[in-house]
């Protein structure tokens, strides 16, 4: 019997074989335009890239793989969701207090994840290099799912708490959210590589833990279980964009000596802006969180001091330092927390969540974590609010702040080396005075000047009456600004001022049969 002749069997691929043609494969050099027009951004900043070969892929997955490893997580993400609202998993939380940090991630994070989706999707059209298109393109996709867990996650809540109800619409209006927002668009606005550097880097490796793990932790403890699932969720996608950040740094200096000076600028700078962003951290560990797990300075001595010094001493070899203004971070440590509660405890009635006088065991705790600054500086402070509100008098602040123009928070802040004294920067620029609340931030803006004199800051659209919803007279007889302003957030009954005596707290009261009505039949 004749033997039929078959086509030998195709090899199959290995797993690195696989990815390299579902990456590198997909590329091709332009022809019909020369590359260096198709990839318009990648030279202007002055990095110079000799060999995109080099590029290490620190994702190593294919996208049926990501998928599957998604599809997964997403699975069981959302079985815990659905559990968490069928159980009424908002009334095991600790407190009715813990609601408003919440409110804060949801308007001042979720958004920013969205807006980093938009970055990476754009760094992935602008990189000549296949594997780092190929590693953005990935980043965006876990961006856009981390932007949309968060806000289904957090819309249980929404159904029973206020505050959280417009958050989109908040984020473009509100005072205190143009700080991560400016951050954002800040980077969206640079080129390729100092995007990535702000993001990747600046933000995913050097500061994210700061965000997800003491945070979620304090979640955990507070017996908010829906939103840890999210977080550690987040997390296992954080460990891959950190691999990105740093890859993407070393890929930089391996490349040529000359990127050195441009990168450790970017460091600088990136690292100051992402500092003023995480104050909003430190306010929610140290004063908004009813069960504690670590103090800011904790966290920022673990997750900064001692992490980031570590990775700093590794990229020494480069010629790589500290980022500047590192040790006025550690000096102020035992300050950042304090001054921002007590700005927001002042302006409660602008703001989309809640605020409270420190109770006296929370102020002794933060005697414990603080033992040289709180009691000396900021308890006595506290002390007399709580005097002023039982005899009626809780004091809210109706001026607007004078606002930094580069990272856009109030001028709160104490001198590096005097914590009774508010940190004042100014720069002058073709003829108009321009204001700081560091020198981190007066650096910024000396550089590069023509790009933040274009910021939007708040308080000065409020005076220039453009934070009014159309159609508003400002020159009617009793016209209120501030209820103007407040209607342009779209802030409702009970978003803002004082928890004790709100809508949520007595929501909270009822549902854990606490309200004094409820007292005589409880007795009973």
């Amino acid at each position: 019997m004749e033997k039929i002749a078959t086509p030998a069997a195709s090899k199959k691929l290995s797993l690195r074989e696989k990815y390299t043609q579902m990456t590198r494969g997909l590329g091709w050099e332009t022809t019909y335009q020369p590359m260096d027009k198709v990839f318009d951004q990648a030279k202007f900043e002055g990095i110079k890239i000799h060999d995109w070969d080099k590029w290490e892929d620190p994702f190593r997955l294919t996208m049926d793989a990501y998928w599957k490893y998604q599809t997964e997580k997403e699975r069981k993400l959302y079985a815990i969701i659905d559990a968490f609202q069928q159980t009424n998993g908002h009334l095991n939380i600790s407190d009715g207090r813990y609601v408003n940090t919440l409110k804060l991630f949801l308007t001042g994070i979720s958004p920013e994840e969205y807006s980093a989706h938009r970055l990476f999707a754009m760094l992935g059209r602008q990189f000549p290099g296949v594997g780092a298109r190929v590693a953005c393109q990935m980043q965006s996709i876990d961006e856009l799912r981390h932007a949309q867990t968060q806000v289904h996650t957090i819309s249980q809540y929404n159904k029973y708490f206020n505050g959280m109800h417009d958050f989109r619409h908040m984020h473009d209006r509100v005072w205190y959210l143009s700080v991560p927002k400016s951050y954002f668009e800040d980077a969206m606005t640079a080129g390729p590589f100092e995007a990535i550097t702000a993001i990747s880097f600046g933000f995913e490796y050097v500061l994210t833990n700061l965000i997800f793990m003491p945070f979620m932790s304090a979640a955990a403890y507070n017996g908010d279980m829906a939103t840890v699932t999210f977080g550690f969720s987040a997390q296992s996608d954080e460990a891959r964009h950190m691999t990105l950040g740093i890859e993407c740094i070393k890929f930089m200096l391996e490349q040529d000596p000359d990127n050195v000076p441009i990168v450790q600028r970017w460091i600088d700078k990136w690292f100051w802006r992402g500092y003023r962003v995480l104050t909003l951290v430190s306010m929610m560990l140290d004063y908004m969180v009813p069960k504690k797990v670590m103090s800011w300075k904790e966290a920022w001595d673990i997750y900064f001091v001692q992490n980031g010094g570590s990775l700093f001493n590794d990229l020494g070899r480069y010629g790589i330092r500290m980022p500047k203004y590192w040790e006025q971070t550690v000096s102020c440590a035992d300050r950042l927390s304090s001054e921002a509660w007590n700005t927001f405890y002042n302006y409660a009635a602008a703001a989309n969540f809640n605020t409270w006088c420190p109770s006296e065991e929370n102020m002794d705790w933060m005697s414990e974590k603080y033992p040289g600054t709180f009691d000396k500086y900021y308890r006595p402070r506290f002390e007399y609010y709580r005097e002023q509100e039982k005899l009626g008098k809780r004091f809210y602040n109706t001026t607007l702040p004078m606002l930094c123009q580069c990272c856009q928070i109030p001028l709160v802040f104490s001198e590096p080396d005097d914590a009774t004294k508010t940190c004042y920067r100014e720069s002058d620029y073709n003829g108009d005075k321009y204001h700081f609340c560091s020198d981190g931030c007066k650096d910024i803006f000396d550089y590069e000047p023509e790009k933040y004199v274009q910021s939007w800051l708040p308080v000065h659209q409020i005076y220039q009456g453009n934070c009014f919803k159309p159609g508003t007279d400002p020159t009617v007889e009793g016209f209120d600004p501030l209820a103007a302003v407040l209607e342009y957030y779209n802030f409702g009954p009970g978003d803002n001022m004082d928890y004790v005596g709100s809508p949520d707290e007595a929501n909270w009261l009822k549902w854990k049969g606490l309200a004094k009505e409820d007292a005589p039949k409880k007795a009973a």
